[in-house]
């Protein structure tokens, strides 16, 4: 199933499921925000209406912490999360090549996705190992020293 080919009755019922398996409380709203943005993609709007319903809390707040966390998204985002760590210590040492490598391979700009949904690109200010920097995260996988003559190469590991 594909962000595109799912139904708002769909996306109702797996919320449901999510929030009786997690708790319907307001300290288990982050974990069913990112297991609704596992399941489905992103967090829509319907999402927001039915966990607002299952927790008894405003659709405002439900929105303003999917919006705050850079894990969570209130729009579709593609198959692969590219999180490429702009800080200093990555720029000094070459990540600003490594960064025009990227953009170049992929044809997108920063919190955009490529048009056959395969790709979301994103910027962090830190993934947290800057010893090995340039660093870039693809998904969970996080690549360190990266040159930009590798950036196809690792980009081709995914299907």
């Amino acid at each position: 199933m594909t962000v595109d080919t799912i139904t708002e009755q769909e996306t109702i019922d797996g919320v449901r499921q999510i929030v009786e398996k997690i708790g319907s409380t307001r300290a288990n709203l982050i974990p069913i925000l990112q297991a609704v943005t596992n399941n489905f993609g992103y967090i829509s709007e319907t999402a927001i209406k039915e966990i607002s319903t299952r927790l008894n809390l405003p659709n405002n707040e439900i929105f303003s912490v999917a919006t705050f966390y850079r894990m969570l998204s209130t729009q579709p985002r593609g198959k692969h999360i590219i999180q490429f760590c702009e800080s200093a210590p990555c720029h000094v040492v070459g990540g600003r090549e490594v960064w025009l490598a990227l953009k170049s391979a992929l044809n997108i700009e920063p919190g955009e996705t490529t048009p056959d949904k395969k790709w979301t690109l994103l910027t962090t200010s830190c993934l947290g190992v800057c010893g090995i920097g340039p660093v870039l995260m693809i998904d969970t996988d996080i690549y360190g020293n990266v040159k930009p003559e590798q950036v196809k190469t690792i980009l081709s590991r995914y299907d």
